[in-house]
């Protein structure tokens, strides 16, 4: 083992083929994988050989692994203070890891703090011990409503679609107040600035809906950490049960909220299972010794073909550039974002085709 002062700490993009392949490879070694969204490595060197790497994908730290001989050492916490270097310098300072129960000592060495367990395979953690407590505190102050029965519902809405609006339009009804999460994180076809307001400009008929960015706290699937998990069934379902235990522990009770909505799902089988898991962790007294959610769901709205309007049948629509068509499942409220997308990403298409039958929407472009 090579001196600690001689260790080398250097910066690698994931576009440099040749480090990122020996980055795999080293991750390979120590049993883990690399999650695809990763776009930066901090790496340690003794001497030429690679010793330790962290991932960095936005501000979630990703594939970390220490060479079998030098765990134990001052490497891991100087390895994450690296990342945490990085970071910073990307404008990230908030800062989440997902790693194995076990590693959870280790980390909490580091200045990371447990948000969520799933005992044996996961524990969530974030670079601070107040986060999520001042997260809620200010969720509270600023949006909470007193009401009897107050309902939660989280969509990514890309776009949003006459499904969502019915999906929203029946839980308020059902409900005193509807808070309304979009996911914020920026992996959609659809910016998180167009999504939340496509949303907003989808609800102004309602009175008692609050619409909220999802804040880093509602993690999507996209970018859920999943380099030291096997299967992806496991990945599946850690992502809902960290995901759920989230809400039920934290957000849902900053706000009172005691429903869930969801739309069925007949089709996607990963969000039919996710929907199952809601059940458990939401509603199930023993799950998590916090106030129990009960779990709504709503058929989901359909076609005049009968078949279930989705958000994923408008962006393949628009990749067909058929507007005209994408038209009849979203609210008019919609159509200019579809059609602004349209104009971005398909200029040399004519304007009479982009305009389709947008001539009779009421709102302006």
């Amino acid at each position: 083992m090579y001196a600690e002062e001689t260790l080398e700490f250097d910066t690698v993009e994931t576009s440099n083929g040749v480090l990122k392949d020996e980055i795999i490879r080293f991750l390979k070694s120590n049993g883990l994988g690399i999650d695809d969204d990763v776009g930066q490595f901090v790496i340690a060197r003794a001497g030429k050989e690679l010793i330790a790497c962290a991932g960095l994908a936005g501000n979630t730290l990703k594939c970390i692994a220490v060479h079998i001989e030098w765990r134990g050492t001052s490497l891991g916490l100087q390895l994450i203070r690296e990342a945490e270097n990085l970071a910073n310098q990307n404008g990230d300072h908030h800062l989440f890891l997902l790693t194995c129960p076990d590693n959870v000592k280790s980390f909490r060495g580091c200045g990371f703090f447990p948000l969520a367990t799933l005992d044996g395979k996961a524990a969530l953690m974030e670079n601070t011990p107040v986060g999520i407590h001042r997260y809620c505190k200010k969720l509270r102050a600023d949006f909470f409503i007193p009401a009897a029965n107050t309902g939660g519902i989280v969509m990514n809405a890309n776009p949003f679609t006459l499904g969502h609006q019915f999906l929203i339009e029946q839980a308020a009804r059902a409900c005193d107040w509807l808070h309304v999460f979009v996911v914020e994180e920026n992996l959609s076809q659809f910016s998180f600035h167009e999504r939340i307001a496509m949303v907003r400009d989808g609800v102004r008929h309602l009175s008692n809906v609050t619409v909220h960015p999802g804040s880093r706290y509602i993690i999507s699937r996209g970018t859920f950490p999943s380099y030291f998990l096997k299967e992806k069934q496991v990945v599946n379902d850690v992502y809902s049960a960290i995901d759920l235990i989230m809400f039920r522990r934290y957000i849902a009770p900053s706000l009172g909220i005691t429903h869930r909505f969801v739309g069925t799902e007949p089709y996607c089988k990963v969000t039919a299972q996710y929907n199952q898991a809601m059940h458990h962790w939401l509603e199930d007294e023993l799950a998590i010794p916090s106030t129990a959610i009960k779990v709504h769901e709503i058929d989901r709205k359909t076609d005049e073909n009968n078949y279930p309007i989705s958000a994923s049948a408008v962006r393949s629509l628009l990749h067909k550039n058929k507007l005209s068509v994408a038209r009849n499942m979203v609210p008019d409220s919609t159509m200019p974002y579809l059609y602004n997308w349209l104009k971005a990403n398909q200029p040399d298409l004519p304007e009479q085709h982009l305009a389709g039958n947008l001539m009779s929407i009421s709102v302006g472009l």
